[in-house]
């Protein structure tokens, strides 16, 4: 049971994506079509990554299992628990937007899901994790304690043989 509750360390940055993609993806088509049952969709996919990692999210299923390998890219690992608070953020903006929905609020459940597809399009498209710098902040801050990510440390650096 333990290892179903598990996030992946070190994650691949190129799954990372695409699962950004989808949920760009999915909350376009709830905002663009008015279907408010992908709230749903939505806020399981967020819960499940940020308890299980991919293991119980049909997208990071998908993803993990056929698109990233179909695709012939290389792993691009980065740590595991800058991730996983990202997809906490994710689970909490979700969440309300699905209780906004419940409640009647679906102009605000839709503004909250556009703040969602803003933070999945920068992650998608430019590899740039707003959760993951806001996890650097709350470490270099003390919140976070450096055990957590010892890989973390330095967010921002860049890898080692990477090119400047």
């Amino acid at each position: 049971m333990r290892s179903l509750f598990s996030f992946p360390n070190p994650v691949n940055e190129v799954s990372a994506r695409l699962v950004a993609a989808g949920v760009v993806l999915t909350s376009v088509l709830a905002i663009a079509f008015d279907l408010k049952w992908l709230t749903v969709v939505i806020a399981y996919g967020f819960v499940a990554r940020v308890l299980t990692g991919p293991t119980l999210s049909p997208l990071g299923q998908l993803v993990t299992r056929v698109i990233t390998p179909r695709l012939g890219l290389a792993a691009r690992p980065v740590a595991g628990p800058p991730k996983r608070f990202a997809q906490g953020i994710g689970a909490a903006f979700s969440l309300s937007a699905l209780v906004l929905t419940g409640l009647g609020y679906w102009t605000a459940a839709q503004a909250v899901l556009g703040l969602l597809v803003v933070a999945a399009t920068l992650e998608a498209a430019l590899g740039i994790c707003l959760g993951c710098m806001t996890f650097g902040v709350l470490m270099r801050a003390g919140v976070v304690p450096d055990e957590v990510c010892e890989r973390c440390n330095d967010i921002w650096a860049t890898p080692r043989g990477a090119a400047v």
